[in-house]
């Protein structure tokens, strides 16, 4: 792909998932998938999920991580990153996008900021493939 071609696909990719997105997310553990409804934030090349450390993505993740993420004419491979606890000082900038764009639900009991567990999923894309007004971009990550 062209640089130019590479910006257009950034902007797309920024425009529909640089909000809250429900997208899939597919692990693998002994040869069996595993897809699970997820929301995230797209930002520089990445996904960001808000989770628990003890789920089973998260530990199918730590045993492999290679995952799959797909939603809106968009799927990707990526490499899942476990960032660690959500308020640690090291996750303030990301943290804070997450809570800008999961404003209409992150204070709604389902998440305990307080506890160390609830940790920072990032999923940093590989390669992928994006659909736009009839124009496929395939993307090799980072750009």
């Amino acid at each position: 792909m062209t640089g130019k071609q590479e910006r257009e696909a950034e902007r797309i990719l920024c425009e529909r998932f640089g909000k809250d997105n429900v997208m899939a997310l597919a692990t693998v553990e002994e040869g069996i998938p595993y897809v699970r409804s997820v929301n995230a934030l797209y930002d520089q090349g990445a996904f960001y999920i808000i989770t628990h450390a003890a789920s089973q993505k998260m530990q199918q993740i730590a045993r492999s991580p290679v995952v799959a993420i797909s939603g809106e004419w968009f799927s990707a491979h990526g490499v899942g990153v476990n960032l660690g606890y959500f308020g640690r000082p090291e996750n303030a900038e990301i943290a804070r996008k997450l809570e800008a764009a999961f404003q209409e639900w992150i204070d709604n009991g389902h998440n305990d900021f307080q506890d160390e567990n609830t940790v920072i999923l990032c999923v940093r894309l590989t390669d992928a493939v994006l659909f736009s007004h009839g124009t496929r971009y395939d993307l090799q990550f980072p750009f």
